[in-house]
């Protein structure tokens, strides 16, 4: 057995805190700062720090608890009142980015990206790829500026979670028309089932919970995070495993679940500092760890470029545009399309499943890649831009808040066991 891995979690804690103290001097969201230590000591620039199976586990692990704390720290009623908006959000954030990147990929395929196929499915594969929205940097620049439970931050969730599934569908589509052995339908209603799924679990343990509060003494309080945490990772395993959902949107949900539980405050506590110290850090240094940038030739950069300004623009439009339509008036319109910007990992996903079934070469890794980080980095930057001036604006992180008052609960709890 190696011990290596010790080594690798001690430079991420080290570098992304440090790099986000320096990020932070210069008025950006911390978050940049990981996603840079990654970048750094990753392949791309030092080599120092190399993907692992271990790390790439616990930077799953990472990013289900980041999407299990922003359902805990959702206001239910708020995320219902922001469906319909988020509805038309996800919908039209979807179409514009699909039809951009179908139109992108016209004008380079015949000289660039040439292979067998459907011309046109190849086209709006990579329309496809494009649709998938990385909400996870998101949640924590929002929770960092003060801004994941405002209205415009409830939007870009529900939004979030429908274009996941719109992707989906997408995908499920697109895969289907080239010949794929997929049943759309049956996607469609194992989507539908899972969140009956959530609502029924949602129902049984708000009772549960009822019960157990009413049977356990304030003492013994810290069961119940064990028992949110089993229920975090048995619902993120549930959606991802029985009804082919991203195991995030179990996470969120299960997050919701809590949320609406008599103990939720005290849970999303405990939470913080093992998000805080541990997960969140690895999970954002880990997607610069994984950057390994091909060699290109002068027109792969040209289409990158393209690419990247294609991914930022059609979702600020797109969105934006669902924003406004939904009632937002025009910052906010901004905020919504500059929120649902990020791609992240999901994006691989789609593309090496293209890669797979022979829709687009393995040429196009290298341009997704860069759009992937380069959206990442632009992200919580452009956020905090266009959040400036809002009450409340890059206050210090709510994790940190949580997290001093845990340890104020606690001692307040030692003191009176020993009075007893």
């Amino acid at each position: 057995m190696t011990y290596g891995f010790l080594l690798d979690i001690a430079l991420i804690l080290l570098s992304t805190k440090g790099l986000g103290l320096i990020v932070k001097k210069y008025q950006m969201p911390q978050v940049v700062g990981s996603l840079l230590a990654g970048l750094i000591l990753g392949p791309a620039v030092f080599n120092v720090l190399h993907e692992t199976e271990f790390l790439t586990l616990l930077a799953e692990l990472g990013v289900i608890v980041i999407m299990f704390t922003a359902g805990m720290e959702t206001d239910i009623r708020e995320l219902k009142s922001s469906g319909k908006s988020g509805l038309i959000v996800a919908m039209v954030g979807v179409i514009v980015p699909l039809l951009m990147g179908a139109g992108l990929m016209y004008f380079f395929d015949e000289g660039v990206f040439a292979h067998s196929g459907s011309l046109l499915l190849r086209n709006f594969f990579v329309g496809v790829v494009l649709t998938a929205t990385s909400v996870s940097i998101t949640v924590e620049t929002l929770k960092e500026i003060g801004k994941l439970n405002s209205k415009v931050g409830n939007t870009i969730l529900a939004a979030a979670i429908i274009d996941d599934i719109l992707g989906l569908v997408a995908l499920t589509i697109i895969t289907g028309l080239s010949g794929a052995d997929v049943n759309i339908s049956m996607v469609l209603i194992k989507i539908i089932l899972f969140f009956i799924f959530a609502a029924v679990v949602s129902y049984a343990l708000n009772r549960f919970f009822k019960w157990y509060a009413n049977r356990v003494e304030d003492k013994d309080l810290h069961r119940f995070p064990i028992i949110a945490f089993v229920i975090c990772l048995l619902m993120a395993y549930i959606a991802e495993h029985y009804f082919g959902v991203a195991d995030i949107i179990g996470a969120f949900a299960a997050g919701l679940i809590i949320a609406n539980t008599t103990k939720s405050k005290y849970i999303a506590s405990k939470f913080s500092p093992l998000s805080y110290l541990l997960l969140t850090p690895i999970f954002f240094a880990s997607i610069g760890i994984k950057v390994i940038i091909p060699e290109m030739t002068g027109m792969i950069i040209i289409f990158t470029i393209l690419l990247v300004l294609v991914a930022i623009v059609s979702k600020l439009i797109g969105c934006g545009i669902g924003a406004k339509l939904s009632g937002y008036n025009s910052k906010e319109s901004v905020q919504v399309g500059i929120g649902m910007v990020c791609r992240g990992e999901v994006v691989l996903i789609v593309v090496n499943k293209g890669v797979t079934m022979g829709l687009i070469d393995t040429i196009l890794f290298g341009p997704v890649i860069i759009m992937v980080v380069l959206t990442a980095l632009i992200t919580p930057v452009l956020l905090k831009l266009v959040f400036n001036g809002d009450k409340g604006d890059f206050e210090q992180s709510d994790l940190v808040n949580n997290y001093e008052k845990v340890n104020q609960l606690d001692n307040i709890e030692q003191k009176l066991l020993e009075q007893k």
